[in-house]
């Protein structure tokens, strides 16, 4: 059976497969675990705690992609797909985000997420799979890949300022699926919708490294309605792949004639992820 795939303008191609019954086929993917969280006995509601979308992409043997499908969390069937694939060899690369829209998966040495789509927690599966004229079914387990800054305000959001924006670079958006690892240079933004008053707001930042210890350079910026600079810092961070960088401080009083802070670092066990960075700045 071959995929048929229609091409508007400048668009990424469309597989149609994906609007076709995926229940059938000779290899069926199965998602049974994201990380420490086994799902073959849980309810589909579980999984939406770990990820809204799912992505199964199909490569040959020379990385050419020959299917994909993808599933939303109020999908039937929801982490469970059907491939009918003919005798061969096969790469097959499976992603688990909320991100706001799926990311370009022509490539599985670049597949790439954009300011556009947004950056969340990312799992990724990857294998080589041999076809042949017996059906198999991969029960798979996918690995967090990202790493994570959660930029914590302690003091309270003051009147006027309606957003807060994160422009970060040193990592990437796009990562290969053989290693998990970025492979572009890429210049990140998040913003977000803030409430004066609030105290403790979080942010969380998303990005893949591009080896497995590194650094990222963030511009924080409080905004006004207009879209003026009301507050601004910039920060060196440093990162680990699988890890959280939790950074906490007081943001709009801080004393702005300080050029820099002093940082003290220390590295604490997180049940969720391997490990968590704590800086006060």
């Amino acid at each position: 059976m071959t995929g048929i795939f229609v091409l508007c303008g400048c668009e990424k191609p469309i597989n149609l497969e994906e609007m076709e019954d995926t229940t059938t086929g000779n290899v069926t993917v199965s998602v049974y675990k994201i990380e420490n969280s086994a799902l073959g006995m849980m309810s589909r509601g579980v999984v939406s705690d770990v990820c809204t979308k799912l992505n199964f992409a199909i490569y040959d043997a020379e990385g050419v992609r020959v299917k994909q499908i993808n599933q939303k969390v109020s999908d039937s069937g929801f982490g469970t797909v059907s491939f009918e694939l003919e005798e061969g060899s096969y790469q097959l690369v499976v992603l688990a985000h909320s991100s706001d829209s799926n990311p370009t998966m022509t490539n599985p040495a670049k597949i790439q997420f954009t300011n556009a789509t947004k950056y969340s927690d990312t799992f990724l599966y990857y294998a080589d799979v041999e076809v042949d004229d017996e059906p198999q079914t991969l029960n798979i387990t996918l690995n967090r890949i990202v790493s994570l800054c959660r930029f914590v305000v302690n003091d309270p959001i003051p009147e006027g300022v309606t957003k807060m924006q994160f422009y970060y670079t040193g990592g990437s958006g796009a990562f290969s699926a053989m290693t998990g690892l970025g492979v572009v240079n890429s210049k990140q933004q998040m913003t977000f919708d803030v409430v004066p008053g609030t105290t403790g707001a979080a942010f969380d930042l998303y990005t893949f490294l591009h080896q497995p210890a590194d650094q990222i350079d963030l511009v924080a910026t409080a905004l006004g309605a207009d879209g003026n600079k009301m507050y601004e810092w910039s920060f060196e961070v440093p990162m680990e792949q699988r890890k959280i960088t939790r950074m906490s401080g007081d943001f709009f009083t801080a004393d702005a004639s300080v050029e820099s802070h002093g940082a003290q670092v220390t590295i604490s066990i997180n049940s969720e992820w391997e490990g968590e960075i704590n800086i006060n700045y």
